[in-house]
């Protein structure tokens, strides 16, 4: 994974070049930012392919920045948080973020996240089938576009992930687990959670729109994209 560039938003500097320190050992580009404010204001110029974004920062936290370029980019984020509540991790996965990291945390996880997350995003254009195409919604991975009743939909990598995994399989039941492992890639450290986070932030942009298929909860087991046959 070379020519990558990494952001890593945080207002302790020491945690900024211990980041920068091992992210450069992958031969990845790195540039800090030091305040959410900041992170804005450069984040079009650097332009970079992945951001580590801490929660805890003065003046503009890192919930309003991720909910800020989540208006205007699809680029995947970390939250760096020292909050370990599942309110607190949920919340930032409802605003877009596809990952977080609780502190301290071990430098190693931090990496193999970020090659997680980049490999997700990244991975499936490798795929032969690259769309799948129901009625009224189409999940293009070639270019990452969602769209429902022929409308783009703004759609996180995560969760476009996620849905074309369950849509490119039509009425599997797949295990909370499984999703973690197969859509993820890696050995979630996190909670089952984060996958109801996800369904309900689909759900909420595909529910209604047609009669022929639906994301269908199977309770006590998982989720399923169902289509009438």
């Amino acid at each position: 994974m070379a020519n990558i560039k990494v952001m890593v938003v945080d207002d302790d500097r020491n945690i900024c070049d211990l980041l920068t320190h091992y992210l450069e050992k992958e031969n990845w580009d790195v540039v800090q930012a030091y305040t959410g404010a900041e992170a804005l204001a450069i984040f079009d110029k650097e332009n970079p392919d992945i951001l580590l974004l801490d929660v805890m920062m003065p003046q503009l936290d890192g919930w309003q920045v991720c909910r800020e370029l989540r208006k205007i980019s699809q680029v995947p984020i970390i939250m760096l948080t020292a909050k370990g509540e599942v309110f607190d991790r949920v919340l930032g996965l409802e605003l877009g973020a596809d990952d977080y990291v609780i502190k301290p945390f071990e430098v190693k996880e931090v990496v193999a996240r970020i090659k997680a997350v980049l490999r997700r995003s990244g991975a499936d254009a490798q795929k032969k089938v690259t769309e799948v195409v129901y009625d009224k919604l189409s999940i293009n991975m070639e270019n990452y576009e969602l769209k429902v009743d022929g409308q783009v939909i703004p759609c996180p990598p995560k969760e476009m992930d996620l849905i074309f995994h369950l849509a490119g399989n039509p009425n599997r039941v797949f295990t909370r687990d499984q999703l973690l492992d197969e859509v993820w890639g890696y050995e979630y450290y996190g909670d089952s959670r984060t996958v109801d986070v996800h369904i309900k932030r689909l759900r909420e942009k595909l529910e209604g729109v047609s009669d022929q298929w639906s994301l269908k909860t199977v309770w006590s087991v998982g989720y399923k994209f169902e289509v009438k046959q």
